[in-house]
């Protein structure tokens, strides 16, 4: 594990904050190295006494961090970003420069580099739900002032709670539509297939056991047969995903079997059309949902 050798500031004490902050524990980081801020007091006393790490004010936080992760709603950036950049004027920044990392949907990082003094070092990330158990996915973009070895750290930062891909800034609103909002899509496609047992006579219990462990397994199977292919040497990440998800399909599926059957039904309802178009629109409302300098 890469560890930057910085203090990290977790600005937030939502589910992502709260997320990233037992991950880094689990993997091993020190309390002492660590820092969250949270302005609900109630919350603030919940996180303390379970993860016995110090919880402050943004500024306080910021001050005394390297690393200064902002994971707050969009909608509440613009109301931290001043209390970040008062942060910066007042830190030691000859021991140490600090890079600011945001998780907020939609704010780029010409954003903050607008906002906070010239030259600040921004990455942005987004990861998904999956993380608070370990197993997420981030995309991590770098913006104008970032060096390899920061973006190298802040891959190690996210390493904690799950996979991390690097990818240019301009793809990270396509990133919040499949994997950001992909775990709802995969709960809607689990809650349908439940109820669909159900109508056919399954008790709920043993639908949701089912469907649930048929929904692991096959995520399992998927990323066995990708790592196989990564290291038979498969040209790209994205074509092994696609092509491996299509052959497993075709190994489950007998000539004029059940599962033919099943998936004519899906075909011909336009499941494949449905998704195209919901990652369409969550693209497009991650857009106008965006924060830039403009």
């Amino acid at each position: 594990m890469l560890w930057p050798m910085a203090r990290i500031a977790i600005i937030g004490g939502g589910h992502i904050g709260e997320a990233l902050l037992s991950g880094l524990l689990r993997a091993g980081r020190q309390t002492k190295d660590l820092v969250i801020a949270e302005k609900d007091p109630a919350r603030a006393k919940e996180l303390a006494e379970k993860y016995s790490v110090q919880v402050s004010s943004v500024r306080d936080a910021a001050e005394n961090a390297g690393y200064v992760i902002v994971a707050v709603k969009p909608g509440d950036v613009e109301s931290i970003i001043g209390q970040l950049a008062e942060a910066v004027s007042r830190a030691d920044n000859d021991s140490v420069e600090q890079v600011f990392v945001t998780v907020a949907a939609g704010v780029t990082t010409a954003y903050y580099q607008s906002k906070l003094p010239a030259g600040a070092p921004v990455i942005r990330v987004m990861p998904n739900a999956p993380m608070v158990v370990g197993g997420g996915v981030s995309a991590v973009a770098p913006g104008a002032f970032s060096t390899a070895q920061q973006l190298k750290e802040v891959v190690g930062i996210f390493d904690a709670v799950g996979g991390v891909l690097t990818v240019p800034e301009a793809q990270l609103d396509t990133v919040t539509a499949l994997s950001g909002s992909g775990p709802a899509y995969f709960f809607l496609m689990v809650e349908a297939l439940i109820d669909a047992g159900v109508a056919e006579g399954l008790p709920r219990s043993v639908a949701t056991e089912l469907v649930s462990q048929t929904m692991a397994g096959s995520a399992a199977m998927l990323l066995e047969s990708l790592d196989r292919k990564q290291s038979e040497g498969a040209a790209a990440l994205g074509a092994g995903i696609d092509t491996s998800a299509a052959q497993l399909r075709a190994t489950v599926t007998s000539p004029g079997g059940t599962t033919a059957a099943g998936l004519r039904e899906l075909e011909r309802g336009g499941l494949r059309a449905a998704v195209a178009n919901a990652v369409s629109a969550a693209k497009t409302r991650s857009e106008q949902l965006g924060i830039t300098s403009e």
